[in-house]
């Protein structure tokens, strides 16, 4: 299977060019991503654990999904595929912000990237990807703020600074 490109940015969003995937993340270079936040009725997050032989962050807890658009692919259109492919559900999805971050892990590799957040709502158990999610669970956003504090070692670092420098963001979109 050939490796999947990323669309490199410049800090405005401007695509610059396109990139294999991992020479991406070895190279530390900006390239656009997104993160899907799914909220119930009960104003609680659906969670997903990475599966385990993800090449980086495995086992770790995370927003409902995440990945990087195609080129032509708008925002929506990726998040609402991805979420299908690794969730096994669709929704109507919104965007509610980007922002920029660069994270270096353990392995060498380097998540440079401009996060297109997206928000949806479902109420029903996902179908999930073996390949792709290890677990889920449904959390209070509340919770998810406690637990991080306790156990921050337990989340992705998109995860962890969406949730520190913009929940409110979340908590505006309560159903």
């Amino acid at each position: 299977m050939k490796e999947e490109n990323v669309i490199l940015v410049n800090d405005k969003d401007e695509q610059i060019g396109l990139m294999p995937k991992l020479e991406a993340h070895e190279k530390a270079i900006l390239h656009r991503a997104f993160s899907v936040f799914v909220l119930n009725s009960e104003n609680e997050i659906m969670l997903q654990q990475r599966a385990s032989q993800k090449y980086h962050s495995p086992l770790l807890w995370t927003n409902t999904c995440c990945s990087h658009q195609r080129e032509g692919e708008s925002n929506i259109a990726a998040g609402s595929r991805r979420l299908f492919e690794e969730m096994g559900f669709k929704t109507e999805l919104k965007e509610l912000f980007h922002f920029i971050y660069k994270a270096p892990f353990d392995n060498g590799l380097t998540e440079h990237e401009l996060d297109h957040v997206m928000i949806g709502y479902y109420n029903e158990e996902p179908k999930i990807n073996r390949e792709e999610v290890e677990d889920w669970k449904w959390m209070k956003i509340e919770d998810v703020k406690i637990e991080m504090g306790i156990h921050p070692q337990l989340y992705t670092v998109w995860f962890k600074i969406i949730f520190d420098e913009f929940y409110h963001f979340l908590e505006d979109h309560k159903l």
